[in-house]
């Protein structure tokens, strides 16, 4: 098996080296991703601008890829311009940070691999539930486990798989849910600030609030210690309301 790896914390992060030391125990693994933090950039890609890319080097040996971009680009480029075989599989991860309800619109490790699922690439979303050191180890063996699934049963076209592992130990983890993605909301604030100039600036932070308390979404599911795994798709289309809108006379226009 070929796996292409992503992420969007930068190919120098604890998470994609743990991740792909754990997938080479079975499989062929190429690691593309960006040079540096691209957290929360969403689905962007670079088109003003040139991409470039320089080979990366960890405890002496070559890792992979660094490109100046966004996990998107990476993808795209890797896809398109660097792997000299298809490959089997992408997985994005590990990610510091969850990303579950409606964070999955703002996550570069989730549009990674949206970016891989419409290349026609299975693909796989992989998170920890924690922003502080942790240990990546069970996140990476159950996306390993869950890759050797995904190799042999696949998925449909247009669906990749958003997962998310509470950052607790081993011991404390309650089982697996597949899940739905939840409800919520971000209350953003923006703390005012000035630099040493004395020039103003702005610092986002905010809180999440669920807006459902249904157990079977995601971010219920890791709260409750259980590993959520997700499938989603990026067709848009809100199908009923379509079907809504028919009836309100748009489509006689300009009669």
């Amino acid at each position: 098996m070929h796996i292409l790896v992503c992420n969007d914390d930068g190919i120098d992060a604890p998470g994609i080296y743990a991740l792909s030391q754990e997938l080479k125990k079975f499989a062929q693994v190429t690691v593309i991703a960006p040079d540096r933090q691209q957290s929360a950039v969403g689905h962007a890609i670079t088109m003003q601008y040139p991409l470039r890319v320089v080979p990366f080097s960890k405890n002496g040996e070559f890792f992979g890829h660094a490109v100046k971009g966004t996990p998107a680009d990476a993808v795209k480029l890797g896809v398109k311009c660097l792997v000299r075989e298809r490959p089997d599989l992408l997985i994005s991860g590990i990610n510091q940070g969850s990303n579950t309800a409606i964070n999955i619109i703002y996550s570069g490790t989730v549009s990674a691999a949206t970016e891989g699922t419409i290349l026609g690439i299975p693909s796989i979303a992989v998170s920890l539930t924690t922003h502080d050191e942790f240990d990546f180890s069970v996140a990476a063996r159950f996306a390993a486990r869950l890759a050797k699934l995904v190799h042999e049963k696949g998925l449909p076209g247009g669906t990749l798989l958003n997962v998310n592992v509470p950052a607790v130990p081993e011991g404390e983890i309650r089982g697996v849910r597949i899940t739905a993605q939840g409800q919520s909301s971000w209350d953003d604030t923006f703390d005012v600030r000035r630099d040493p100039a004395g020039r103003e600036y702005y610092w986002l932070t905010g809180k999440m609030h669920l807006t459902d308390q249904d157990g079977e979404t995601d971010e219920l599911a890791v709260r409750e210690r259980y590993i959520s795994v997700t499938p989603i798709h990026y067709a848009l289309t809100n199908e009923v309301q379509r079907n809504v809108m028919r009836g309100w006379g748009l489509e006689d226009f300009p009669g």
